[in-house]
């Protein structure tokens, strides 16, 4: 046996270089996300999946893939903070979602995890338009507990899935109260009295399986967030409820708190900012939809980034299933309305990722880094530019989805195809 795993181990040693894979993008404008800034005519060098060198005027090393940016730009993959990507084929028909349960006995034990479809054909459509990670919600069931969200990559592969219950997700908003007893009090009570529970769990109960509003098997599942090792992230626009979750966190400092929706938090963004909570965003969501959302405005994200929260951007206002590949437009929109370019780049790349505890592997091209990169042919901010190119994790992914062929098969009808059917 020794000497087979002898074997073992020098078969791998020899077969590690042949598995080696050095991929270099090159000749483009090089948005790092780092203090380097940004790096003109720059080089990225992927060796294994990970960035291993960053600059310009690199020596390209022998026998690497060479991609050629032709003077474009070449950024970090965009992370999406809030999409139901792979839980949704056709928002208009039940069979094909999986968001919510409203008649299951479960609620914070609910985890979108379980039911993800990693080849689902809402993934191509982002990943060919530069989003290479995602965060993916549950939506609101039984209560405002709605359950727990998973990270993923969007290569649309088996075991793209990489974090699962990373996030508890609670509706503190109309939709949330409406589930909770019919009023944010209601909510709000409802809360209290399910942190109550998972605080006790397991004591209270050793002889009985029922709480004071949870069972023991949602209790559990709510137990890392209540105790701060799991962000909470809760669904809300209105900037009164974002006052009462301000002091809702100082009665329960140890609560690690995101706040999704936002509408109006850019009339609390100076007490968000001491009170480091950071939000996800939709500067879409400008104009007053609601009597949660009459503060909008156009420049909330500007105001935001002033005060100095931390912000990401989602495509909450267009959709969270079929339209996240619109996160660029997003921001851009919030680029127009005064925000930094800068700061509109970070907050659908580094931020999101630092949000869900992964600043230090996605979102920036720096060595140590995950090779997530996109190469543009132009600003990625403006609606007219898209990638060219997408790797995840040092592998060229195919630019190529259901979209594109149809597009392709029905382009253009020759002659000698009068039907289409004849293709």
């Amino acid at each position: 046996m020794k000497r087979l795993l002898t074997a073992l181990a020098a078969a791998a040693i020899t077969a590690a270089p042949a598995l080696a894979q050095t991929v270099v993008v090159t000749n483009g404008r090089v948005v790092t996300n780092t203090d380097a800034g940004v790096i003109e005519n720059g080089t990225v060098i992927v060796r294994d999946g990970d960035i291993v060198a960053v600059g310009a005027g690199l020596e390209i090393p022998a026998g690497a893939r060479t991609i050629d940016a032709g003077g474009g730009w070449i950024t970090p993959g965009l992370f999406h903070p809030q999409t139901q990507l792979g839980l949704v084929e056709v928002g208009a028909e039940s069979m094909t979602r999986d968001t919510e349960a409203d008649d299951s006995p479960f609620s914070a034990a609910i985890s979108v995890a379980d039911g993800f479809n990693f080849d689902g054909n809402h993934i191509d459509e982002a990943r060919i338009d530069g989003i290479t990670r995602f965060a993916i919600f549950p939506s609101v069931g039984r209560n405002n507990l709605a359950g727990r969200g998973a990270l993923a990559d969007s290569t649309g592969l088996p075991g793209s899935l990489f974090a699962a219950e990373q996030f508890l997700v609670i509706d503190m908003a109309r939709s949330g109260a409406a589930t909770s007893g019919g009023s944010k009090p209601a909510a709000w009570a409802y809360l209290r009295a399910a942190m109550n529970d998972a605080r006790t769990y397991p004591g209270r109960y050793l002889s009985t399986q029922e709480g004071i509003v949870l069972n023991r098997t949602d209790a559990e599942a709510f137990e890392a967030a209540v105790r701060g090792e799991m962000p909470i992230v809760f669904l809300m626009d209105d900037d009164g409820d974002i006052r009462r979750l301000l002091a809702f966190k100082e009665e329960n400092p140890s609560l690690r708190i995101i706040i999704a929706g936002a509408a109006e938090a850019h009339q609390v963004a100076e007490e968000l900012a001491a009170a480091d909570i950071p939000v996800i965003f939709d500067p879409m969501r400008n104009l007053p939809g609601s009597f949660d959302t009459l503060s909008s405005a156009m420049n909330a994200a500007a105001q935001l980034f002033d005060a100095g929260v931390e912000v990401a951007f989602t495509t909450l206002g267009s959709d969270i299933y079929f339209n996240p590949r619109l996160l660029t437009q997003h921001a851009g929109i919030a680029r127009a309305h005064g925000a930094e370019w800068e700061d509109a780049f970070r907050a659908i790349t580094l931020t999101p990722a630092e949000l869900y505890g992964y600043g230090d592997r996605f979102g920036a091209l720096a060595p140590g880094y995950a090779g997530d990169v996109v190469v543009w042919d132009g600003d990625p901010l403006e609606v007219m530019s898209a990638p060219t190119h997408v790797l995840i994790e040092g592998e060229v992914q195919s630019m190529e989805t259901r979209q594109t062929r149809l597009r392709d098969r029905y382009r253009e009808i020759r002659p000698e195809h009068a039907y289409a059917y004849h293709h």
